[in-house]
């Protein structure tokens, strides 16, 4: 199963073109998107950024999207925001929205909510959709502080996912590799940056690109 990964389009609207190229060019099945289609926007405006995109769509909102995200794009695309889905072989598990910030966005939630948002579908060899990155991994400032979700971090200690995706953290770009789970922030859309992950046999393997 190949996956296109993309998150943190802010609504650059003009950026759907060079996405729809690479779903072709790089023979994506579907499209996981990890939040932040907005800037701030509409539940309506989420819709119309995602019915444009041509495949599939599995997606997340992120902290600059609203809170009405889910209901504004359940005719559009797959809605996984506290939800799990079966894809070709792959169990996907979504959770939106981010820990706690200093600029006080739309969607934030408590560590709890974070929590019990995710275990309530997890399960091993799961792959993971979060916005927001584990505490300690990909989730690195300018400042080389770390501001990942410790809730998420747990999750991925007691479930062990053969994926964890996430976006949110513009700078922390990359594929790490620990314990068993390969962790992914394929840069923000918005600068062109996007993912492709392979699963084969219940083994990951992704690799960055730049439109």
């Amino acid at each position: 199963m190949r996956f296109l990964v993309i998150t943190d389009l802010h609504q650059k609207r003009a950026d759907v073109g060079w996405i729809n190229e690479e779903i072709r060019n790089q023979g994506a099945e579907s499209v996981l998107f990890l939040g932040d289609v907005t800037n701030f926007g509409t539940k309506e405006t989420a819709a119309k950024i995602l019915s444009s995109i041509d495949s599939t769509v599995y997606a997340i909102p992120g902290n600059c999207d609203p809170l009405d995200f889910a209901e504004g794009i359940k005719d559009v695309a797959v809605d996984m925001h506290g939800k799990a889905a079966d894809v070709g072989g792959c169990r996907l598990v979504g959770l939106g929205g981010s820990n706690p910030t200093i600029f006080h966005t739309p969607f934030e939630l408590s560590e709890d909510e974070l929590y019990d948002g995710l275990k309530k579908n997890a399960s091993e060899g799961m792959i993971l959709m979060t916005h927001a990155p584990s505490y300690g991994i990909l989730d690195q400032i300018p400042s080389g502080q770390s501001v990942g979700s410790t809730a998420i971090k747990r999750i991925v200690d007691e479930y062990r996912p053969i994926l964890a995706l996430s976006g949110h953290i513009h700078e922390a770009v990359g594929v790490v590799s620990r314990n068993g789970t390969l962790f992914v922030n394929p840069g923000p859309a918005k600068d062109g940056c996007f993912g492709v992950v392979d699963v084969v046999d219940g083994k990951a393997s992704a690799e960055i690109f730049k439109h």
